[in-house]
């Protein structure tokens, strides 16, 4: 892989995070400020924690983006609140899943029927995030999640990818997606540089249920941690290098799963530049 290439998505890379109680200070102790940090929704830590932690990173000097999961949404005047609030604490960037919530808490059944009323508002959203499935999902077949692209691709503007731990896979799946006609950047998903122990901390200050969720849907992560050598996120990237070289499969930048190791995924990130050498630098989200 080119190490320019490497490099710059490195320096780009953006965080993902849950809104535990504690976060916002540790991302402050150790992320420079100006590094995009994304904050999950789900049912166990509510939508208004999402929104509480994206304000505090926002005024800390972080570009926040909170996910809106559509199905914890009760409507369009609780959209239009949450609109309201993000254009007061200037927050631009959203994420928009389709979320766990069952039944749903309101009158959206998925992400596009949030994401046509958002349309209709004089919301001030410069980028919006939608998810992206290289692996099938669990309760949405293959077809449905690439259709689903489709049909959000005049109102995203960029794609994020769900973990997938088979540079395989995300070549084929990618390749795929570029055919149908499917042009949005890809922000791709990676796991950081997580140790099992905590991540399995992680799921215990979510909620009883929700953290079912949690070691549920992160079966595949515990697994490849659990194995001898565990998982190097820097060779995982350089198995990616015929996809991440090509210009036609729209690689734009990486999402880091950091599952709230956030010290250890920045000094990951730092030690990877370094050995590029590259100085790290205070990221300007485009």
């Amino acid at each position: 892989m080119s190490q320019e290439v490497l490099a710059s998505l490195l320096k780009s890379a953006r965080y993902e995070i849950l809104p535990t109680a504690g976060v916002v200070d540790r991302v402050h102790e150790y992320v420079v400020p100006g590094r995009v940090i994304t904050v999950t929704a789900s049912t166990g830590l509510t939508l208004e924690a999402t929104l509480s932690t994206a304000e505090q990173l926002q005024a800390l000097g972080f570009t926040a983006v909170p996910h809106i999961a559509a199905r914890m949404v009760q409507g369009r005047t609780e959209l239009e609140e949450i609109v309201d609030r993000l254009t007061q604490a200037g927050i631009d960037r959203i994420f928009v899943p389709a979320g766990d919530a069952t039944p749903p808490a309101g009158g959206y059944a998925g992400a596009l029927d949030l994401i046509i009323d958002l349309a209709s508002m004089a919301a001030p959203i410069q980028h919006l995030g939608v998810g992206a499935y290289p692996e099938t999902h669990p309760l949405i077949p293959d077809d449905v999640t690439v259709q689903a692209m489709w049909d959000k691709r005049d109102y995203a503007t960029h794609l994020v990818s769900n973990l997938c731990f088979d540079p395989g896979t995300i070549a084929t799946w990618l390749a795929r997606v570029r055919a149908r006609g499917i042009d949005l950047p890809l922000i791709l998903g990676i796991a950081g540089k997580v140790e099992l122990a905590k991540l399995a901390r992680v799921a215990t200050k979510i909620g009883v249920g929700e953290s079912t969720r949690f070691l549920r849907k992160n079966t595949v992560t515990f697994t490849k941690m659990a194995k001898p050598g565990g998982y190097n996120p820097r060779k995982f990237l350089d198995k990616l290098a015929p996809v991440l070289d090509n210009p036609s499969m729209g690689v734009a930048g990486l999402h880091i799963y950091t599952f709230n190791q956030i010290k250890d995924t920045e000094i990951w990130r730092r030690r990877q530049l370094a050995a590029l050498g590259h100085n790290d630098e205070v990221p300007r989200p485009s």
